[in-house]
């Protein structure tokens, strides 16, 4: 076996599978807190890549530098698509927050379709280009560019102080202290004086956040997007969450990691045609085996 063959493996592993960890967040967190699963938040994080390469072509025509456009791009991206997050949250899913399960899955099938198809009419079928903004950093990879290229290397350090980020802002602010109340019971949390309405909302900006982020690191990493990359992006993404276990913060970011390493070798000692069936069947596999997933813990429900 080629050990420098299996550390590239490694680290595009690690690549893709910070992104699926990014997006695996979002549905992590909107499930801790409500328990739905949000199949409308893998058209987010498309949404947030074209609204990256629209800044980011608006902002060369004026001149900009390419550091420069990447960061306000993905500034853009977040806001943007976190104002999408919000306004899905109150127009689709708040109103059925009382209905039987199924009705907010349903409405959240709807969204996807529907962003789907507006980013279709808005845009084109085809893929489009996306500039390569990643700084060049192959000086401080002079020793290790033969197995870690520079957008590999950004999108690990950007993806990674995120995730820690997040973490310690769930585990030591007062906002993320009421997240966390209210994911372990609204009523109680509500009783306390803990506006869980708002809660809710900023789940979803964040998970948005999250998703949009991910989108502009990976489309600036592939070179190109089209506006179906949400819908198997999203999906693997879940896949991530169920693997590390639904509505674990730590859970989705060892799901996407492990989801995103699995793929990488089964592409390179494989074939590259069995990276989606992998997935698809790791999904399967947990639901029968550990449906709870690696860190999940199984809900006793009260009857």
């Amino acid at each position: 076996m080629d050990f420098q063959y299996f550390i590239e493996l490694f680290f595009g592993g690690l690549t893709r599978g910070s992104i699926y960890a990014l997006i695996a967040l979002g549905y992590t967190l909107v499930y801790g807190i409500i328990g739905l699963i949000n199949f409308a938040h893998g058209e987010i994080y498309m949404v947030g890549a074209f609204t990256a390469l629209l800044v980011a072509g608006l902002l060369g025509y004026l001149g900009f530098p390419a550091g420069g456009i990447l960061i306000v791009a993905a500034l853009a991206a977040i806001v943007w698509t976190s104002a999408y997050g919000y306004t899905m949250e109150k127009i689709a899913y708040k109103p059925l927050r009382n209905a039987p399960r199924l009705s907010p899955l349903i409405s959240a099938i709807g969204m996807s379709t529907f962003l789907q198809n507006y980013v279709l009419l808005a845009q084109t079928p085809d893929f489009v280009p996306f500039p390569m903004l990643l700084p060049d950093i192959d000086w401080l990879l002079e020793k290790f560019n033969y197995v870690l290229g520079p957008s590999d290397f950004f999108i690990l350090v950007v993806s990674f102080t995120t995730m820690i980020g997040l973490m310690l802002w769930i585990r030591y602010t007062r906002m993320g202290k009421a997240m966390r109340a209210t994911a372990q019971n609204r009523t109680m949390a509500m009783l306390l004086g803990i506006d869980a309405n708002h809660i809710i909302s900023v789940t979803f900006i964040v998970g948005s956040a999250l998703a949009a982020l991910g989108g502009v690191l990976i489309a600036s990493h592939m070179g190109q997007i089209n506006f179906g990359i949400g819908f198997l992006a999203g999906m693997k993404a879940f896949t991530a969450a169920v693997l590390g276990g639904i509505g674990s913060v730590p859970g989705a970011v060892l799901g996407g990691l492990t989801l995103g390493l699995a793929e990488s070798f089964t592409t390179g000692y494989v074939a590259g045609n069995y990276e989606d069936v992998l997935a698809f069947c790791l999904l399967i596999l947990i639901l029968i085996f550990r449906p709870d997933g690696i860190l999940g813990k199984h809900q006793v429900q009260k009857v």
